[in-house]
C-alpha cells in the first residue's frame, strides 16, 4: 500500500518537473503570450488534464516556471558566494554570479522582461525578494561586520544595492550586446561598492 502510494506521489512530481521544464522552455523561446497550455503538455508528454491538476491555468505554470528560474539563479550565485574568502571576495563573487546568470536567456525573459507584466509588479518584486535578496542582505550585512563598508542602516543599504544589481539586469536583458554591457554594468557596481569602502580596506584593497 505505501509502495503504491509512494510511486504515485512519484510519478505526481516527475509530471509537474516535467511541466516546469518544458514551461520554462516554451516561456523562454517564445514568450508567455507566444505559448499555449496545450504546446507545454505535448512538450511535457503528459495530458492537458494532468497539466490542470497540478496548475490552475497558464499563469501559475508560469510562476511556477518563474520560481524555477530563480532556483536556478540562486543555487548558482550561493555556489560562487560559498566558494570565495572573505566578505569582500564573496561579495565581488556574487556580483560575477549574478552578471553571469543575467546572460542566460530564461532568466532574461521570464524573470526580468516578463515577470513584472505578467504576475503583476508588487507580487514580482515580492517573488524577487524571496530569492536573491536575502542573499545580497547577508552579503552587506557582512561586509558592514568586518568592517569592509561603511556601517549604513542595513536594510536601506541592502535595498540600494539590490535596486541597483536589479536596473543593472534590466540593462543587461534589453542590450543588443548582453556580454558587453554585462560588463560594464559588473565596472559601475564594482565602483559603486569600492565607493562604500571604509578608508583602511580601500587602502589596503
Amino acid at each position: 500500500m505505501e509502495t503504491a502510494r509512494s510511486r504515485r506521489v512519484e510519478y505526481s512530481e516527475t509530471t509537474r518537473r516535467a511541466l516546469v521544464d518544458s514551461a520554462v522552455e516554451l516561456f523562454t523561446e517564445h514568450g508567455y503570450a507566444g505559448t499555449s497550455l496545450d504546446e507545454i503538455a505535448r512538450a511535457a508528454r503528459v495530458t492537458k488534464g494532468a497539466l490542470y491538476h497540478h496548475f490552475g491555468g497558464k499563469q501559475a505554470l508560469f510562476e511556477a516556471a518563474f520560481e524555477e528560474v530563480e532556483r536556478r539563479a540562486t543555487e548558482r550565485i550561493s555556489s560562487m558566494i560559498a566558494g570565495a574568502g572573505v566578505p569582500w571576495e564573496r561579495m565581488l563573487a556574487g556580483l560575477n554570479g549574478f552578471l553571469e546568470v543575467c546572460l542566460e536567456p530564461s532568466y532574461q525573459r521570464i524573470v526580468v522582461q516578463q515577470g513584472p507584466a505578467v504576475m503583476g509588479w508588487e507580487c514580482w518584486r515580492e517573488a524577487e525578494e524571496r530569492s536573491t535578496y536575502g542573499m545580497v542582505r547577508i552579503v552587506v550585512g557582512q561586509l558592514i561586520e568586518q568592517g569592509e563598508i561603511e556601517p549604513l542602516p542595513l536594510e536601506a543599504l541592502t535595498r540600494v544595492v539590490y535596486g541597483a544589481m536589479s536596473a543593472g539586469a534590466t540593462t543587461i536583458a534589453g542590450s543588443p550586446e548582453p556580454k558587453t554591457t554585462s560588463q560594464e554594468v559588473g565596472r559601475c557596481m564594482e565602483r559603486v561598492m569600492e565607493g562604500l569602502r571604509t578608508s583602511g580596506t580601500a587602502a589596503a584593497g
